[in-house]
């Protein structure tokens, strides 16, 4: 079985923000439907919480406020996942529920 990465994009604009109240109904019932696959997820803060740290020329850090990049979509959550391949991890990402933006589907690096 491969890993996978599921990186949940949102457009927080659109999206209700993400509360410290009761996990949604959806995700509640993806998380139920995809147990077996699930190996980790958890959701993000808004990009407003966000700090980047950058190497600069000289060999240094340049630390700012902010996400590291200025997009509409902005990185809301993961799910790791185990899959059998990609078609499967595919279909597990399909049934995410992302209203106001979409997944994207990475492997993860199996180092040897």
């Amino acid at each position: 079985m491969a890993k996978y990465l599921l990186l949940i994009f949102r457009d927080e604009k659109a999206a209700p923000p993400v509360t410290d109240g009761p996990v949604d109904p959806e995700y509640l019932d993806f998380m139920d439907r995809h147990s077996g696959a699930l190996l980790n997820g958890a959701a993000l803060e808004s990009t407003e919480t966000a700090t980047s740290v950058r190497r600069d020329s000289a060999g240094g850090f340049l630390v700012t406020d902010g996400p590291f990049a200025e997009s509409k979509e902005a990185l809301g959550g993961y799910y790791l996942i185990e899959a059998a391949d990609l078609d499967e991890a595919l279909e597990v990402a399909k049934a995410v529920p992302a209203p106001h933006g979409g997944v994207e589907v990475r492997p993860v690096w199996a180092a040897s």
